[in-house]
């Protein structure tokens, strides 16, 4: 590529990364004050474009083309006020990560209310008025409205910084930051507070969507598209920071204009595509600002939340009540084969149900009783997948071997990545798992010549002697049964006590002689070469395995299943990942609107039992018992 052409691609990186600022503000002023991770903040995004296409349609010849934008951007605060007074006010007390799970069924039920108000077909806006020619730079032609785009990004940086700091609401939004319980104690009204930043950061999020309607056509998939990206900026920026925002929109959208202009280089006799890398280069940047600053570019460490979470039970050996439930439920499981012969699909979806429940067992592993939150823990799974695929195809190994083999690989690949994980904490340990899985679904995704690409790989069916659906059910619920009762194990050794000494207090672990990283580091490796054993037998029970097992929904998949059955029972991800797959599958096979129905079934629970579905049963039983919740030890 020639100069002047790889200065236009440079001005074009330029365009993107204001375009990228706009929705990454927003999420980093919400996150800053409100400590919530909203997932739901792409989908604010997705309905500024359709809103500002509709406002633009019907009514820009009357108010004007502009006019149509701002009026989007306004309605979508409008709405993310809507959804904090009326959702999110009433769960601000629930652990973090059930708001978490709150926002991401806000995500189902924005997505099919914008698939039933537009349609599933792409929207192309019109040309913005004054700015619909382009410029010649170096012989090259660039748009105009691109230009408009980079002057924008830095005018609402300015515009931001004044309102934050030569305001007095600024002043109460800055210190809520850094401490929002001490504002709070001074008198400021937080609930309003709250509510106010909130609807800023939707307005925000939704402006951004309206200024790509004269350069992007509407879709439905750019929620989640726009959500990862803005994720990525305010990680490496620095939570609540916005200069580090608009910083790391610059650096992240530059580098990828980079990897665009260089092409394909002959390295040594090598020809390396840096186009290609544009599909990870972000997480890339995230993965390696995190290690070498774990705070992001200009972020500070986050003052410690004094709020008290939910009390949680100390572990203990089951009850009699508890082994003969769990007895029952195990020989119904061993006899369904029986009772399924005029039904084959029933046997599928329980094989699909068991598989779940040890990939949602292996998250909670690590994320109930070692504190460590995972947004990317479907790498393993997926690693496993391919590890059991690759050594029936490509070594000829039996079946049998390659599911015992699948967990070791999974196993490395957790070793090496978890080394980096456990260094970090909280949300940012959370965003570099993040940054690792798409690392590793963008090579599964390229490589053709080993992982099929796009198109996965096929013919990965079981051995003769599983080949028949009830003896692979029973295979599966064997080597289900087996690592969820080994991971059970473990949480009743001196190894799983000494995971939530650290988990509880680090400091007071580390001073009577406890490794904390080291211990963590264990844990990951045990919970990632589970989650291998569960993508091994999914790739067997479907006869193939693509690159969507490694992707982020797959990942998130598994957060809901353990945050809906609950994060502080043993019991919980099993519960979870039994009803959501169930659920999924029920009501996915009955509406076209099955999101926004999962959506309002989770939300359901997330008001009514923010502890998850497990989490409820078990305080109920307690006091039915008797045994009403301390709220200094949990039920006892």
């Amino acid at each position: 590529m020639s100069l002047s052409g790889f200065f236009v691609q440079l001005l074009n990186g330029l365009a993107s990364a204001s375009s990228l600022f706009f929705v990454s503000a927003g999420l980093s002023l919400i996150f800053g004050v409100t400590r919530i991770v909203n997932f739901a903040h792409g989908s604010f995004f997705m309905a500024g474009i359709y809103i500002a296409y509709t406002l633009v349609e019907r009514f820009a010849s009357s108010i004007g083309f502009w006019s149509c934008l701002a009026l989007a951007a306004v309605a979508v605060g409008v709405l993310g006020a809507l959804i904090e007074m009326f959702l999110l006010r009433r769960i601000y007390k629930a652990p973090e990560l059930f708001q978490l799970l709150a926002t991401f069924a806000l995500v189902l039920i924005i997505k099919d209310a914008v698939l039933w108000l537009w349609g599933p077909e792409e929207l192309l806006g019109p040309r913005a008025p004054g700015l619909a020619g382009a410029v010649q730079i170096g012989g090259r032609q660039f748009p105009m409205y691109d230009l408009f785009l980079i002057v924008a990004g830095p005018v609402v940086l300015a515009l931001l910084w004044l309102l934050l700091t030569r305001t007095r609401w600024g002043t109460w939004v800055r210190a809520a930051t850094q401490d929002r319980e001490m504002v709070s104690a001074l008198g400021v009204n937080q609930a309003w507070l709250f509510t106010a930043v909130f609807a800023l950061g939707a307005m925000l999020a939704g402006l951004g969507g309206a200024l790509q309607l004269p350069r992007e056509s509407a879709n439905l998939e750019m929620d989640l598209n726009t959500i990862g990206s803005a994720f990525v900026v305010v990680v490496v920026g620095g939570m609540g920071s916005i200069p580090g925002a608009y910083l790391a929109a610059l650096l992240i959208a530059e580098v990828k204009a980079v990897c665009i202009g260089l092409g394909v280089v002959d390295l040594w006799g090598v020809a390396v595509s840096f186009s290609k890398l544009t599909l990870v280069v972000d997480f890339v940047v995230m993965a390696v600002v995190l290690v070498w600053r774990p705070w992001g570019l200009l972020g500070k460490p986050q003052a410690p939340s004094r709020a008290v979470g939910l009390p949680e039970e100390p572990l203990r050996s089951a009850s009699q009540g508890h082994i003969g439930l769990a007895a029952l439920l195990g020989l119904v499981l061993v006899a369904l084969p029986m009772f399924t012969a005029q039904s084959p699909y029933t046997l599928v979806l329980m094989i699909d149900l068991l598989i779940a429940a040890l990939f949602a067992a292996s998250l909670h592993f690590i994320m109930g009783p070692a504190g460590m939150h995972s947004f990317g823990h479907a790498a393993y799974f997926g690693l496993g997948a391919y590890g059991a695929a690759l050594m029936v195809r490509s070594l000829g190994l039996p079946m049998e071997l390659a599911l015992l083999a699948a967990p070791l690989v999974a196993a490395l690949g957790a070793l090496v990545l978890g080394w980096f994980a456990v260094r970090l904490s909280g949300v940012y340990l959370a965003m570099l798992t993040l940054a690792f899985a798409q690392i590793i679904w963008a090579v599964t995704f390229q490589w053709d010549s080993l992982t099929g690409g796009s198109n996965g790989l096929t013919g990965v069916w079981p051995s003769a002697f599983f080949s028949d659906k009830p003896m692979y059910y029973g295979l599966t619920l064997g080597l289900v049964v087996a690592g969820v009762l080994w991971l059970r194990r473990i949480l009743f050794s001196p190894l799983g006590y000494a995971l939530r000494a650290s988990r509880d207090c680090v400091v007071r672990a580390e001073a009577i002689g406890i490794d904390v990283q080291r211990l963590q580091w264990m844990a990951f490796v045990v919970a990632g070469g589970i989650a291998g054993l569960a993508g091994a037998l999914y790739a067997f029970s479907k006869g193939s395995i693509s690159p969507e097992t490694l992707s982020v929904s797959k990942s998130v998949d598994g957060l809901v299943m353990v945050l809906l059955g609950g994060i502080q029972t043993l019991a919980g991800p099993v519960v979870g990942a039994f009803g959501f797959t169930w659920l999924h599958d029920v009501v996915a096979r009955n509406t076209d609107y099955w999101r926004a129905m999962m959506g309002a079934v989770i939300l359901i629970l997330v008001l009514l039992f923010p502890q998850g579905i497990a989490g409820a049963a078990q305080s109920l039983w307690s006091r039915w018992q008797g045994n009403p919740v301390d709220p200094a030890r949990g039920a006892t």
